[in-house]
């Protein structure tokens, strides 16, 4: 969810990436700690609304084994089924970004691009087409037909046969969020790729807001993975936000930031379920 103390008068600013305003970095940072992945985006977006950072940082990481993250405003109650989690022994953790619940896991690419704005934020839609349209074109560019759907998904268009003769059903691979500080925007989100999309039906419920596109869809008939490989897609995430190929690598972030929001928030059961 975006931050109360953004300024929606302010000037528009640079967006960072997309525009090649901004130098951007690639941070790696795959870590075995899921909680502590959570953590370290908004560790990343605290340092660029301080301004300890100046450059886009930008990411990607994929969790090891299954977990269910919610939206920072969700129900738990409402989008998960607990029950299942807890034979299945998937926990539940919460996000500090909107937008609804996921499921993470082997073959789910996770991105995240973090751009320091220190004159103030743009608008908010301003940043969701700043950060997906360059990542609807990388993939385009790769032969998939993909776009954008509702407001920040990215959906890939599949027949319903081989021989089909109906117009392609939009699967979604991809949902993003976004969380705005006055001086830094958090965009992050999923990249299905050899995901097993079951997860979803066996551990979620079916939302209680959905995008018009779905049609009231389960969550099979819903998703769909990309199937270019991790490699693959990562090489694409780099193109679109323009880590060149001497672009700075950073190999440490600040520990210390990390370590506190695991122990205030990601870590806290009370935080994940205070809704």
């Amino acid at each position: 969810m975006p931050d109360s103390s953004a300024r929606p008068g302010s000037p528009a600013p640079p967006l960072g990436p997309p525009s090649g305003a901004l130098p951007a970095v690639w941070l790696d940072a795959d870590l075995d700690d899921i909680v502590a992945s959570l953590a370290l985006d908004e560790a990343l977006l605290e340092e660029a609304h301080e301004g300890v950072t100046t450059a886009v940082v930008v990411r990607t990481w994929m969790a090891k084994r299954p977990v269910v993250v919610v939206g920072s405003s969700s129900r738990v109650d409402q989008e998960v089924d607990r029950d299942a989690c807890r034979q299945a022994g998937v926990p539940i953790l919460r996000r500090p970004s909107g937008g609804a619940t996921v499921i993470l896991g082997p073959g789910c690419l996770m991105w995240s691009v973090v751009t320091p704005h220190p004159h103030g934020v743009p608008a908010v839609e301003r940043i969701h087409a700043a950060m997906l349209e360059p990542l609807v074109t990388a993939l385009c560019d790769r032969g998939l037909a993909v776009s954008r759907q509702g407001t920040s998904d990215l959906v890939l268009a599949l027949p319903h046969s081989a021989a089909a003769v109906t117009p392609p059903v939009p699967r979604k691979i991809s949902g993003n969020a976004l969380r705005v500080r006055r001086h830094g925007v958090l965009y992050h989100g999923t990249l299905l790729d050899d995901f097993d999309i079951s997860l979803a039906e066996r551990l979620l419920k079916h939302p209680p807001r959905e995008p018009d596109y779905r049609g009231r869809r389960p969550h099979s008939a819903f998703l769909a993975n990309v199937g270019l490989g991790r490699q693959a897609l990562e090489a694409l995430v780099r193109m679109a936000f323009g880590v060149a190929a001497d672009a700075a690598r950073i190999t440490s972030w600040s520990a210390e930031r990390v370590e506190r929001l695991v122990r205030e928030r990601y870590a806290d059961a009370t935080w994940t379920d205070r809704l």
